[in-house]
């Protein structure tokens, strides 16, 4: 009888430990499958984000071709000699819109390429000073249209950050856009410099309409906009403040925003670090002949044919001379068929494109080397590196600023000139 009990038991127990191991096979299964599935939902994600990119940057790249000629056509209407006060005042508002749509172009882009992180930065020793004026100036029509009045109080000694020249300059502005976007016509901005220990503070504030508590803890996220009744006509995506928090991320630095509640205005409080690095270099003077006060051959490159006409009109009016073409093939016809002093060439051409294009230009006998300007939809870090290793000596995105271009090509170096 006992040993027919242990027998019994025994068996109890190994269908017990057959269930137990049957159970574990299934839970080491399902383990696998979710394994294989979260696999697969992020190979999908990543998937779905590259798309996101792409499309986003094909969108900038159709945006930014029609916002090109506007802004040129634009800037030959402002310098018609019997141009009446009206036709001035009317330019000058496309002018300040077609800035405005590039800007909300570009936030929505880095927004993207922050998240992917596929934006680098190019980190040297920053005159702080230098980065706040051209924010400011960047900012002055805006804040000129509004009768809005923008006090900045820079220190007497220089300050010196490491950073990235043209991300830091973004910060700046976007802060300067987003004080001047709430607050009301006629109100005021202020920008204080301080140095501290290792450190240096930026406050931007201002008198508008101020944020309420709740709003406070979100003002960085992503799509988060603060009242609307007073900026609707402004518009905006809610992505300028998400930029600005991350870029200075980037560079170690944090930004803090505050306001004693609704109508009582806002400050933005950003902490940068002082620079560890070399002090900036004093740029060379005199180191090159310009082309200021030339006439030059210019082939222009540009599919778009308003676009070219536009910037044809622009570079005439300067005086230079100028040949414009619709495709790379012709572009390539036209370099061969004579000496140009400057090639400005869009990089999405049919047939054959810029990149291409310039490839083949530099590839050309020695003594044939016109000063390459690229003039592009497509203005992400990786497109302007392929720009510029394709043989462009600058690289432009659409749409680019009149007088930016101008001032471009009348200091070009001696070897265009």
């Amino acid at each position: 009888m006992r040993a027919r009990a242990t027998a019994r038991r025994q068996d109890d127990e190994k269908l017990e430990n057959d269930a137990s191991l049957a159970q574990l096979r299934e839970a080491n299964e399902h383990l696998i499958l979710a394994t294989f599935n979260a696999e697969n939902l992020r190979d999908d994600a990543e998937a779905v984000n590259q798309r996101q990119n792409e499309f986003l940057a094909m969108l900038a790249h159709e945006l930014r071709n029609p916002l090109s000629p506007i802004s040129m056509a634009a800037s030959l209407l402002g310098n018609v000699p019997s141009a009446s006060v009206q036709v001035v005042n009317l330019t000058r508002v496309i002018g300040r819109q077609v800035d405005h749509m590039a800007r909300l172009l570009d936030d929505l882009l880095d927004a993207a390429r922050i998240s992917s992180g596929k934006i680098t930065l190019a980190l040297e020793p920053l005159p702080l000073a230098e980065l706040v004026s051209h924010a400011a100036e960047t900012m002055q029509p805006r804040i000129d249209e509004r009768h809005q009045h923008l006090h900045v109080d820079l220190p007497h000694e220089a300050i010196t950050v490491d950073g990235d020249r043209v991300r830091l300059t973004q910060v700046f502005t976007n802060l300067l856009a987003n004080a001047s976007k709430y607050t009301q016509d006629g109100g005021t901005l202020r920008v204080r410099v301080a140095a501290g220990d290792g450190e240096t503070l930026l406050v931007v504030e201002d008198d508008g309409i101020g944020m309420a508590p709740d709003v406070l803890p979100h003002i960085f996220d992503l799509f988060t906009q603060g009242p609307r009744s007073l900026a609707r006509s402004e518009g905006g995506l809610g992505v300028g403040l998400n930029v600005v928090r991350n870029l200075l991320a980037m560079h170690g630095a944090t930004v803090r925003a505050d306001s004693d509640g609704l109508g009582s205005g806002s400050r933005f409080t950003v902490c940068l670090p002082l620079s560890r690095l070399a002090r900036p270099a004093a740029p060379a003077l005199g180191a090159a002949a310009t082309a200021a006060g030339r006439s030059l051959d210019i082939l222009v490159v540009e599919d778009n044919v308003d676009a070219c006409a536009m910037l044809a009109g622009v570079l005439s009016a300067e005086g230079h001379w100028v040949r414009c073409v619709h495709d790379g093939k012709a572009g390539l016809a036209a370099f061969m068929e004579r000496p140009w002093d400057v090639i400005v060439c869009d990089i999405g051409l049919p047939g054959m494109d810029g990149l291409e294009l310039m490839r083949t230009v530099r590839a050309a006998p020695a003594g044939a080397v016109p000063f390459a300007i690229a003039l592009s939809g497509y203005g992400q870090d990786d497109d302007r590196a392929r720009g510029l290793a394709a043989g462009f000596d600058r690289y432009l995105v659409k749409p680019a600023g009149v007088a930016e271009l101008r001032a471009l090509i009348a200091a070009l170096p001696a070897r265009a000139a």
